[in-house]
């Protein structure tokens, strides 16, 4: 089985708007549910795990339900940073589901994956055990104490979703929790601060992750030339 475990736990800060990015509308649409509708059509995702800020479930449940996502099998409360929400999610689906299933984490503002995503993200983890979506980093790269050049050929961009059986996802939360690690930004950065290998599957820079205001704008001419075409 293979299980969607989308992240929706964030503040949104950086955003500087009165509700979560995630739960914002664009065209009339809450952004999670342009994330939500990708993997529900998606053939080859069974289910469907929201990790959702406090307060916020049911507001998720109705327009889940309301938009027609079938896949959705749970809603758990998400945790004080992304790791503690993706560490609720496994645990939430370690109750339930086998630890042989796939669990791909995805954020809910990442609204732009597509099927063709999602599918070599399933096929990368089944041939290699793990598949985070990437690109080639394409600017030059500079960093700045002390200064110097980053070859870019040597950096890639990590995105989502990433993939991974449920019980690698779960015994490596745990590892972390013993281990004092807290802080990583999402499951590829935790697997690389255990020293577990991960393998890389193809994403696309239409795969834009919204996290400040100007990444909506991004948003909304990508959905005009999707609508155009």
């Amino acid at each position: 089985m293979n299980i969607a475990l989308i992240i929706a736990g964030g503040v949104g800060m950086r955003m500087c708007q009165p509700i979560p990015k995630q739960f914002m509308e664009v065209n009339g649409i809450p952004i999670i549910m342009y994330t939500l509708r990708t993997f529900q059509d998606h053939p080859e995702i069974d289910k469907i795990e929201v990790v959702c800020l406090d307060g916020w479930q049911d507001w998720v449940k109705k327009h889940a339900e309301e938009g027609g996502i079938t896949k959705l099998c749970g809603i758990c409360k998400g945790g004080d940073t992304g790791q503690a929400s993706t560490r609720n999610g496994v645990i939430s689906l370690m109750e339930r589901y086998s630890p042989d299933d796939m669990v791909l984490v995805h954020s809910a503002n990442r609204p732009m994956v597509t099927a063709e995503i999602i599918s070599d993200c399933i096929s990368t983890c089944k041939k290699f055990g793990s598949a985070i979506t990437a690109i080639p980093c394409i600017d030059a790269m500079v960093y700045d104490q002390p200064m110097h050049v980053i070859p870019r050929e040597r950096l890639i961009r990590t995105q989502a979703p990433q993939a991974f059986p449920l019980s690698e996802l779960a015994s490596a939360h745990e590892e972390a929790l013993q281990r004092g690690i807290t802080g990583s930004v999402d499951s590829c950065t935790l697997m690389i601060e255990l020293g577990r290998n991960v393998a890389f599957s193809k994403g696309s820079e239409k795969n834009i992750k919204i996290t400040i205001s100007d990444d909506v704008d991004i948003f909304k001419a990508l959905l005009a030339i999707e609508s155009s075409s």
